[in-house]
């Protein structure tokens, strides 16, 4: 499932860059769930940007996901082409978050 799960996650993000390269210039998809029966994947992407973006951005996908799906269908041979769902991904603004934490306790103690 791994396997299927890189192999959907690096096609779309291919998919973002050829075909949607202007709307998606912000988007990077960063992690896909797979259902075992493959009919169903959860899609994790993140946004550079402030709120807005993010809204932007998840019109962008309800707007593209059919035509994702059908440039998928094309590029990748499965018994299934999965329903795909997407998800703002925000661990990287968390991870930013908390190491920028870290920095000014490291700094405070260091004083």
């Amino acid at each position: 499932m791994v396997r299927i799960n890189e192999l959907i996650r690096r096609e779309i993000n291919d998919i973002l860059r050829t075909k949607f390269r202007s709307e998606a210039v912000a988007y990077t998809v960063i992690e896909i769930k797979t259902a075992p029966d493959l009919r169903n994947a959860s899609v994790f992407y993140s946004v550079l940007g402030n709120e807005v973006e993010k809204e932007n951005s998840r019109k962008f996908f309800r707007k593209v996901a059919k035509e994702i799906r059908f440039q998928l269908g094309k590029r990748i041979v499965l018994k299934y082409i999965p329903f795909l769902k997407y998800y703002i991904d925000n661990s990287l603004e968390k991870g930013s978050e908390l190491v920028e934490l870290m920095d000014e306790i490291e700094s405070e103690e260091n004083e």
